[in-house]
C-alpha cells in the first residue's frame, strides 16, 4: 500500500466521524508513510510518534487512530502526533499548543 492510497482510505472513514488530516501535506504523508513502515516492522500501524513493544496487546491503545485521539481532538484541536485535527484546528480557530503524552509510563517500550 501507498501512503496516498492509505490517504484516500482514512479520509473516507474519519472525516464523517468530525477527524481531519492536517493541512500539512507534507507532514501528513511523512506520518502515513511512518505508519507503513511500523505495519511492516510489526504487523500493525501502531503511532509512528511513540515508542511500540512489538507487542500487539500492549500496543493496542496507540494502534492508529489512537485510544487518546479522541479527548486530544476534543481537548487541544489535534492528537499528539497533530495527524488528525479538528476543523478548527486546520482553520485556525483553536490555538496550536503542544499536547501533552497521554499514555501511561508503564506502556513505554523502554
Amino acid at each position: 500500500m501507498t501512503p496516498e492510497k492509505l490517504y484516500e482510505q482514512l479520509q473516507s472513514v474519519q472525516e464523517p466521524k468530525g477527524y481531519f488530516f492536517n493541512n500539512d501535506r507534507e507532514l501528513v504523508f511523512d506520518l502515513l508513510s511512518a505508519l507503513l513502515t511500523n505495519k511492516e516492522r510489526y504487523g500493525y500501524m501502531c503511532c509512528p510518534c511513540r515508542l511500540a513493544s512489538g507487542d500487539r496487546e500492549n500496543d493496542r491503545d496507540i494502534l492508529c487512530p489512537c485510544g487518546y485521539r479522541e479527548a486530544d481532538v476534543a481537548e487541544y484541536g489535534s492528537c499528539y502526533c497533530a495527524l488528525y485535527v479538528s476543523k478548527e484546528w486546520n482553520d485556525g480557530a483553536v490555538d496550536r499548543v503542544y499536547v501533552p503524552e497521554r499514555r501511561p509510563a508503564e506502556k513505554f517500550a523502554f
